[in-house]
């Protein structure tokens, strides 16, 4: 059973074709899965063929009827915010289940930055988003950690043990389509679901402080803005005088992804793994991004393009690269290395695989190594679980 925060969107996010792969996985090992949400489906929501689709409630018992008719051998939480919400009832319906976190990204790492940057705030990982998001990790019996450098965080500075973790990014293969060359290529591009705040961020710090200066020197370039649910602040970044186009959702990023020269991320803030960038590196694209954007993503490798954090940098580096095709050759290469070698799905089908079957195996052993858990699970620190069941009898008596 997958509990999800939204129904995925593998055309929207990077975060929906990461639950889409998973899903993917469970089939084809004939596993019989469940997906439920509290959320409402939309009309760009996937069609999941072939599994269970459920709709539940928050802070109501009925969910506590349907998960112990299921009695599901594992059940997955879509970010820890969902755990917090439902872990406590399966746990309590379901004692033998496997209960797995797939994080997505660290979501106190995001915040932490993103204060930083918009409201100038010193750096700080010891908020009550990261207390609430260690004590879920630590109430699972596993975590699918998508970033590297998020792995060595929780194990370093949070001292999560690392029996709780497993390194499971999103895995990404070259494109089999017929690549365009440096010369049939032209113009930059950026893409990102706009719900998302980085990508909001990143969109108007590039209109504002970047695209000035590119524009500058190529004044016969353009600038093509993608992406779901923009908000009004961004299409009003649209100006063709400047020859910076705001175009919204599209439905097959190839159309877009085989035309471009480069892609421009100027992520100022974020965490996790950036899908924009697997992207641009399947389709052929080099890219220009920032430290947070290349961020667990290369390892020791050469990246595929430039990883610059100052505008005036970014912007220089940028038309450079557009200008230099020997040098933007050898970025597309790169990027075809990072992904053979650190995203491909042979890589991590095998890992996922013995880590379920060995804590499925071995799971009342692994309880018991983690302390923690267990006291995060007494009911006398489950501040969730009650306030839930005071929602429950408040909404009762209404």
């Amino acid at each position: 059973m997958i509990i999800g925060f939204v129904w995925p969107e593998s055309h929207s996010s990077a975060a929906g074709h990461r639950m889409m792969q998973l899903i993917s996985f469970f089939k084809e090992r004939k596993c019989s899965v469940i997906f439920a949400s509290t959320a409402m489906e939309s009309p760009f929501s996937d069609p999941l063929d072939g599994i269970t689709k459920l709709s539940i409630q928050l802070n109501s018992s009925s969910f506590d009827s349907i998960i112990s008719d299921l009695q599901p051998d594992l059940v997955l939480f879509d970010r820890f915010m969902t755990e917090e919400q439902f872990g406590w009832r399966v746990a309590q319906a379901c004692p033998k289940a496997i209960r797995i976190l797939d994080s997505e990204d660290l979501h106190c790492l995001r915040e932490a930055r993103k204060q930083t940057v918009l409201k100038n705030k010193a750096f700080d990982l010891t908020s009550d988003l990261a207390k609430r998001e260690i004590a879920s990790i630590y109430r699972c019996d596993l975590t699918f950690v998508i970033s590297e450098y998020e792995v060595n965080l929780l194990e370093t500075y949070f001292k999560v043990p690392s029996f709780l973790l497993l390194y499971l990014p999103i895995w990404a293969e070259i494109s089999t389509l017929k690549l365009p060359s440096f010369e049939d290529r032209k113009d930059f591009i950026f893409i990102g679901n706009f719900l998302h705040a980085p990508n909001h961020d990143a969109v108007l710090y590039l209109k504002e402080h970047i695209w000035p200066l590119i524009l500058e020197q190529l004044p016969e370039v353009s600038m093509h803005v993608y992406g779901a649910y923009p908000t009004n602040i961004i299409k009003a970044c649209h100006h063709s005088k400047s020859n910076f186009f705001v175009h919204g959702r599209i439905e097959r990023i190839e159309d877009v992804f085989l035309k471009a020269r480069l892609l421009l991320a100027p992520l100022r803030f974020g965490a996790g793994i950036k899908g924009k960038l697997l992207e641009s590196m399947q389709f052929g694209i080099p890219n220009v991004t920032t430290s947070v954007g290349a961020e667990g993503m290369f390892g020791t490798l050469p990246w595929n393009g430039e990883i610059v954090d100052s505008p005036e940098g970014f912007a220089m580096r940028a038309v450079k690269l557009y200008h230099d095709k020997v040098e933007w050759q050898e970025a597309q290469q790169n990027g075809f290395s990072i992904l053979k070698s650190r995203f491909t799905k042979e890589n991590f089908e095998l890992r996922l695989k013995i880590a379920l079957d060995n804590k499925i195996g071995n799971v009342e052993e692994y309880r018991a190594e983690n302390f923690t858990g267990l006291l995060l699970m007494h009911h006398s620190m489950q501040s969730t679980k009650y306030m839930s069941k005071w929602i429950e009898a408040k909404n009762q008596n209404l």
